[in-house]
């Protein structure tokens, strides 16, 4: 094998190796993205939750019990 060769399939491999790298890269922001979304989702939902919840079950009034 010559050096041309090698030095060829060398360029033709980090050629792949910086696409690769490239699309990973993208997806990773992508998900990142989702990922905020999802977090911000769950919180707005969470908090809504507990709204619901205050307003749909009073607490009970804190009284003596009756054997007092």
């Amino acid at each position: 094998m010559s050096d041309d060769t090698r030095i060829t399939e060398l360029e033709i491999a980090l050629a792949h190796q910086s696409h690769m790298i490239e699309e990973m890269s993208g997806e990773m922001a992508r998900q990142g993205e989702l990922l905020d979304r999802l977090q911000k989702t769950l919180k707005a939902l969470a908090e809504r939750f507990l709204e619901l919840e205050e307003s749909a079950a009073p607490r009970a009034e804190i009284t003596r019990p009756p054997h007092y």
